[in-house]
């Protein structure tokens, strides 16, 4: 398995609703066009997977460490297909960031409300998101996007937490 570290960007907009940050990633990689959480594989000179995420964060979406503060290290998740074992952590982003895009690796920086995902319609019948797959994919439809795979996985089990107000955002 390949690690990877992910961040999970999460902040309270002006209104005090609850956001989250999602990219949609270019089409370069095995990965391309899907919509993920910023993050990616870990580097040599990474001390820690929360590292990974961090760097990854920055490099991708220009989020800057002293901006992030870690809420909690979930517990890793396995892709089906592309053998990565993906170690995801919530973070909390502190102030006003300027996103700055990394052309390159991001396509597009999505900015959802939870209550825009957790509305989102899930829908079981798509057999054509991941080829690599057998049967259905289960993914939430929001606007033009659908979030599948891992990051469906992770948000599906996040998305209660988030809701029931455990971490203090």
């Amino acid at each position: 398995m390949i690690d990877a570290g992910v961040l999970i960007p999460v902040y309270r907009g002006a209104n005090g609703e609850l956001r989250l940050i999602l990219i949609r990633r270019s089409d370069n990689g095995i990965h391309g066009g899907h919509l993920a959480f910023p993050g990616g594989k870990r580097d040599p000179g990474d001390g820690s997977m929360r590292d990974t995420a961090l760097r990854e964060a920055w490099e991708e979406i220009g989020i800057p460490r002293n901006q992030i503060e870690i809420l909690a290290e979930l517990p890793p998740v396995e892709t089906r297909t592309t053998g990565f074992r993906v170690h995801p952590f919530l973070g909390r982003i502190i102030g006003p960031v300027a996103w700055q895009r990394n052309e390159h690796e991001v396509a597009e920086i999505i900015d959802w409300s939870l209550a825009e995902l957790v509305d989102a319609q899930v829908l079981d019948e798509d057999a054509g998101l991941a080829a690599a797959t057998t049967g259905r994919t289960p993914y939430y439809r929001v606007g033009e996007h659908q979030l599948w795979g891992l990051s469906f996985r992770i948000f599906r089990g996040l998305a209660p937490r988030l809701l029931a107000g455990e971490w203090n955002i």
